[in-house]
């Protein structure tokens, strides 16, 4: 007589320990709202010098008792200060002192200082360097200036928007084509001058040519007359993690030197990436497309 008894499946051995997790994975994950409403904080007091409760709590759309609860637990580990004469807040010693240690990994802005002073003084226009965060925000970390009096100016932490930043452009054009498009659509692609590319279409276009030739161009696309052409900066694995670019007027960044100068950017992104144990992207060919299973 058979067994009515439904038969169940083996179960499978279990290894000890929790999956290991991609970084692709993270913003699937179960977030920890007071966490995430605690750093929006400090995200909008990085934004600017200092705020009041009221504006905090308005800009967040959170009760002020709410947003006081934040800020209290941030003051008590020191990653927000209050003025008593002003009653505002402003980012605290701690957040710097987090923030810089970024800054640290890998040493790259060490590794680039170097190589971005003599990329300025090769082109004669300000080399500066950049990442591009999950927001979708290019954010500068460190600048060599030129000495011509107009010039382009990126104090650290100034961010600006990818699909109009040389930088932005440079490692959009590095990503597979679903990761760049996530990225885009964390800000829009709004227009800052006329030529500024908006449609996803002839943004995606240029981003091709820009991994093509190993070298992107900001064509007067976030201010009009200036000019910015940038390359990208690869780890040990091959992934671009940042940017190298240089910046100026378009009038001492005519047509016919382009191609000299973005060779040179090139070149730049190379030697850092060299110097910090990664190697460098060059001209690969292939387009977007091709990267999509990357």
């Amino acid at each position: 007589m058979d067994d009515p008894t439904p038969k169940l499946p083996r179960p499978t051995r279990r290894t000890r320990g929790r999956p290991r997790l991609k970084s692709t994975e993270l913003q699937e994950s179960t977030t920890v709202k007071a966490l995430e409403r605690g750093l929006t904080v400090l995200q909008l007091l990085g934004k600017s010098d200092s705020a009041s409760l009221s504006t905090l709590s308005l800009q967040l759309g959170l009760p002020a008792s709410t947003v006081y609860r934040l800020l209290s637990t941030l003051h008590k580990l020191d990653f927000v200060s209050f003025d008593d004469v002003t009653q505002e807040w402003s980012i605290g010693l701690e957040a710097f002192t987090v923030g810089t240690s970024f800054l640290n990994r890998a040493n790259l802005v060490e590794a680039s200082r170097r190589v971005m002073r003599d990329l300025m003084i090769e082109t004669g226009e300000t080399s500066n360097l950049a990442i591009l965060a999950q927001s979708g925000y290019v954010t500068f970390l460190t600048q060599v200036e030129t000495s011509h009096p107009i010039r382009a100016f990126h104090l650290p932490g100034t961010r600006s928007l990818a699909h109009a930043s040389g930088i932005g452009k440079a490692l959009l054009a590095e990503f597979p084509r679903e990761r760049a498009r996530h990225l885009l659509q964390q800000t829009g692609l709004p227009s800052f001058t006329p030529k500024t590319l908006t449609m996803p279409e002839k943004l995606f276009d240029d981003l091709d040519i820009a991994y093509r030739r190993g070298w992107s161009l900001d064509d007067e696309e976030c201010h009009v007359g200036m000019r910015c052409i940038a390359a990208a900066i690869h780890d040990s694995t091959g992934e671009a993690i940042a940017g190298v670019s240089i910046s100026g007027p378009t009038a001492r960044l005519p047509d016919d030197a382009l191609s000299q100068l973005g060779q040179s950017v090139r070149l730049a992104a190379c030697e850092i990436s060299g110097a910090i144990g990664g190697t460098c992207g060059g001209t690969r060919g292939g387009t977007a497309t091709d990267r999509a299973d990357r």
